[in-house]
């Protein structure tokens, strides 16, 4: 009798476990397994503006992985996660194509990328100006050891490889000191760079001949790279503004390749209004077949070193050290006072300097030069050679007149960058290009001046970048393309950082995609972090 109580009871339980385990398998057989969901994420309702600068029209966007596999009508669709774009514009992720922000992307506590991700910034262009890293292969993994949030894409960096090979010498390089220069091109190029970057308005770039030029630019070229330049003199320092947009060209012309006329603007009173002669050169020479671009930050001011803004290029050669002891010499420091009073004059006076950073007192930050020097008793040029001597001040400089500044931004073949970096939260008074270039164009220039309409201005940021720099699968709205995405309120979006007050986000961007994942999630910052190091040949 007990056995039989038992198995019964055994018998009982056995069927409540398998009545439980069937229910259970029910509830779950109408669940959608892994392979019945259609995407990934899934944006629908949203006002899409696909980067090519045509009008906005309303489709919806199906992601898998990090690819866009389907642009059209999918509201029957499933997805893991899905966007109601709703009363807001749906974008390709920004491309900036000349930014400062490759050191702080290496920093963990920066990395992650968060005034960049909220102006819809997805892909970043390094070592500008002919600065930054020689070893691209190191570079690449101090970025990628701790993640990013966006993607990086290399420049080879022009004036950095010069002083590598010769240091801070005025002169031409020997053969072999080219030949070497020429190697460190082709294996940066190799790497996966996607040009050359050069700065012959700075030290040592300035010690380079057109000539030099030239020959690296092909190196860079036979890769299918591209050459982009902070040009000579931007107003007219040295050989003038217009010389110095005709040696891109020449450059450009000669090496074959694409060249960019980086942070395009005429600088200072002297060479206001010159814009018009240097859209007019040009377009003569893409008539003639040459591929010439440029790319512009929407702001009034730029931002530079005292140094590079006030003394002579000759005054530099050998370093700092150097620098100070002319600055000291009875001999030298007369000419080099005259020339820093001329430069000073160019830049509109001490009232339009304004001061970034300077290590040694960072009490001056966000003051002028005027200010600091009335404060002190000093006149401006006294007190901008005391201040030179003990370290390296950053300043901004206001110098830019409002015809010029539209004219070029107009140019269909203006691309947007912001030649910003980043710098942590509160640290110094930088330019406000840093938190509000994107946003800035977008509302200032796009909505509210309407120098441009608002496609152009998303082309300037996405296709075009992509086309000049020859990033494929990124840029455009278009299946197969990588999914990097913004999302935003055209109503909310604007740049809150100001000259006086920078450290402050932009608002209105609600979603950003890199990749195919999360980076920017209604407003807020997400890890992981998924940004790449774009290889040029195989992206």
């Amino acid at each position: 009798m007990g056995f039989t109580v038992k198995k019964m009871i055994n018998n009982i339980v056995t069927g409540f476990l398998c009545l439980t385990v069937t229910a259970a398998c029910a509830t779950l057989s109408d669940m959608p397994a892994e392979h019945e969901y259609d995407f990934d994420t899934l944006i629908i309702n949203g006002r899409v503006l696909d980067g090519t600068g045509n009008p906005w029209y309303y489709t919806d966007i199906g992601i898998k992985d990090d690819e866009i596999v389907k642009v059209g009508e999918l509201k029957n669709a499933v997805a893991r996660d899905t966007i109601d774009a709703a009363g807001l514009y749906v974008t390709p992720g920004f491309i900036d194509v000349h930014s400062h922000a490759g050191s702080g992307l290496a920093d963990p506590e920066l990395s992650e990328a968060k005034p960049l991700l909220l102006q819809g910034i997805t892909t970043v262009f390094v070592n500008p100006d002919g600065g930054g890293a020689v070893d691209l292969e190191k570079q690449r993994r101090d970025l990628l050891e701790d993640g990013i949030g966006v993607n990086v894409a290399q420049m080879v960096p022009h004036g950095s490889i010069r002083s590598a090979v010769i240091g801070m010498e005025d002169r031409v390089p020997a053969p072999g000191e080219m030949e070497e220069m020429k190697r460190l091109v082709r294996e940066g190029m190799r790497g996966g760079a996607f040009g050359l970057s050069s700065g012959p308005f700075y030290s040592p770039g300035s010690y380079a001949t057109t000539g030099e030029l030239v020959e690296l630019a092909r190196e860079a070229a036979a890769y299918d790279g591209a050459y982009t330049s902070h040009i000579r003199d931007e107003s007219n320092y040295t050989i003038g503004l217009e010389a110095a947009v005709d040696e891109v060209i020449q450059v450009a012309r000669e090496a074959q390749l694409p060249g960019v006329v980086t942070h395009i603007k005429a600088l200072g009173p002297p060479v206001w209004g010159l814009s018009e002669t240097i859209v007019a050169n040009i377009e003569k020479a893409r008539a003639e077949g040459v591929e010439v671009f440029a790319d512009q930050y929407p702001y009034m001011a730029s931002a530079t070193g005292l140094i590079s803004a006030l003394v002579p290029r000759w005054a530099e050669e050998g370093g700092h050290d150097k620098l100070v002891d002319r600055l000291e010499s009875p001999e030298l420091f007369p000419k080099i006072r005259l020339e820093m009073k001329e430069n000073l004059a160019r830049r509109g006076g001490a009232d339009r300097i304004q001061f970034r950073y300077y290590d040694p007192d960072s009490t001056i930050e966000g003051k002028t030069l005027q200010e600091v020097a009335g404060a002190r008793n000093r006149s401006p040029l006294e007190m901008a050679v005391e201040l030179i001597k003990e370290g390296k001040p950053g300043i901004v400089s206001f110098n830019m007149s409002e015809e010029d500044v539209h004219r070029f931004m107009r140019q269909p073949w203006t691309m947007t960058s912001s030649d910003g970096g980043l710098v942590p939260l509160g640290q110094g008074v930088p330019h406000p290009r840093n938190y509000g270039t994107y946003s800035r164009k977008i509302k200032k220039y796009a909505t509210e001046k309407e120098v441009v309409d608002l496609p152009s201005a998303i082309r300037s940021m996405t296709t075009l970048p992509a086309q000049v720099f020859g990033i494929t699968g990124r840029g455009q709205i278009r299946e197969g393309a990588k999914a990097d995405i913004a999302v935003f309120d055209l109503d909310e979006i604007t740049d809150e950082a100001t000259f006086q007050n920078p450290h402050q986000y932009s608002q209105g961007m609600k979603y950003v995609l890199v990749n195919g994942h999360y980076a920017l999630k209604e407003g807020q910052i997400l890890s992981p972090r998924r940004g790449r190091v774009l290889h040029h040949s195989a992206q």
